[in-house]
């Protein structure tokens, strides 16, 4: 049995994510559906925006094609239905527009090359999924096509496949660093049951800083703490306990707040995805006894590394896979190019 039989005992959805374009996502996507046709796993195939196109819309470089194959469950806008290499018998016209079209649910009639495109908001992507699995799919694989670090969020599937490589960086050790420090980030404690969570979760709607004090929430007036680093620090006082931060969480977040404070007061984030700090500053902040946890975090079932990168230069495939199993030894890594 292979990595995805494993992974689909586990979980109902995996989103793929790409740490950066050409990372080998859609390889890694390509890997794992031909896997689960030779374990006779019924899959179910949808994305965030548009994948399967032979040249990347943005840079020009050339792409993997997506190959799917019989009895596979897809969402395929209209305008890109006409253009499926494999044989398409559709299923129903789903609720859901796209700019390139309505959404079909099709059933892969005859194996063959598709280019796939999904809903681009959150709950739209779960409602399909449950529709796919109504239609007879055991597990559903969510191709981060248009914001390769959103579709990491945790209310968009059970689990994340992180997919990084030689694009990353020409320095080896780089490129371990980086992919290590989000999958650490991804991990971050989530914050325990207690009056802060409930406080927030009550409030969370309103998308505004909270200073969580003992068994009140105050709400500040500040939808964002970029450039609020000051109004942050003149809010936190001795009875202060947690930070709830709705937003991005930058340097400058933090930048103006008292380093005492710092120190003794617990941030909270709504999930991972939201942190934008270099491997390098999060570990100065560790250092100095920074506390941050989240309400959700990300749970990464696998990586896949891939060795080479577009521009021409490319790592030795065993001394990579080794290298980034070394420094996740708790997650499973794949190279898809072997």
């Amino acid at each position: 049995m292979g990595l995805l039989y494993d992974l689909s005992t586990k979980y109902k959805t995996l989103s793929i994510v790409g740490m950066a374009k050409n990372a080998g996502k859609t390889t890694a996507l390509n890997y794992l559906i031909e896997e689960a046709d030779d374990e006779g796993i019924r899959l179910g195939i949808t994305s965030t925006g548009r994948d399967g196109e032979t040249q990347d819309l943005v840079t020009g470089t050339e792409k993997p094609k997506v190959f799917l194959y019989e009895d596979t469950i897809v969402s395929v806008p209209t305008q890109l239905y006409d253009l499926a290499d494999a044989g398409l018998e559709i299923i129903k016209k789903s609720e859901y527009r796209t700019s390139i079209g309505d959404l079909l649910l099709c059933r892969v009639a005859d194996s063959g090359y598709v280019q796939i495109a999904g809903p681009v908001a959150t709950v739209h992507t779960k409602k399909m999924c449950q529709e796919m699995f109504d239609m007879g799919c055991q597990l559903i694989l969510i191709d981060g096509a248009i914001d390769r670090k959103s579709i990491a969020s945790p209310e968009t599937s059970d689990a994340i496949i992180l997919s990084t490589g030689a694009v990353l960086s020409r320095n080896l050790k780089k490129v371990i660093e980086d992919t290590a420090h989000i999958v650490e980030l991804y991990s971050l404690p989530e914050l325990e049951a207690c009056t802060a969570r409930q406080l927030i979760t009550e409030h969370m709607d309103e998308d505004k800083i909270m200073v969580i004090k003992k068994d009140r929430a105050d709400i500040l007036d500040l939808t964002t703490g970029l450039g609020s680093s000051r109004f942050i620090d003149e809010a936190i006082d001795d009875d202060t306990d947690y930070v709830y931060i709705p937003g991005a969480f930058t340097n400058s977040v933090i930048a103006d707040i008292n380093p005492a404070k710092l120190k003794r007061v617990n941030f909270v984030l709504k999930d991972p995805t939201k942190i934008f700090i270099n491997q390098m500053d999060f570990g100065q902040l560790r250092k100095k006894k920074f506390k941050v946890s989240v309400m959700k975090n990300i749970e990464v079932a696998a990586v896949t590394v891939n060795p080479i990168a577009p521009s021409g230069y490319s790592f030795d495939h065993q001394v990579l896979r080794d290298a980034m199993q070394k420094a996740l030894p708790d997650i499973p890594v794949i190279d898809v190019r072997i």
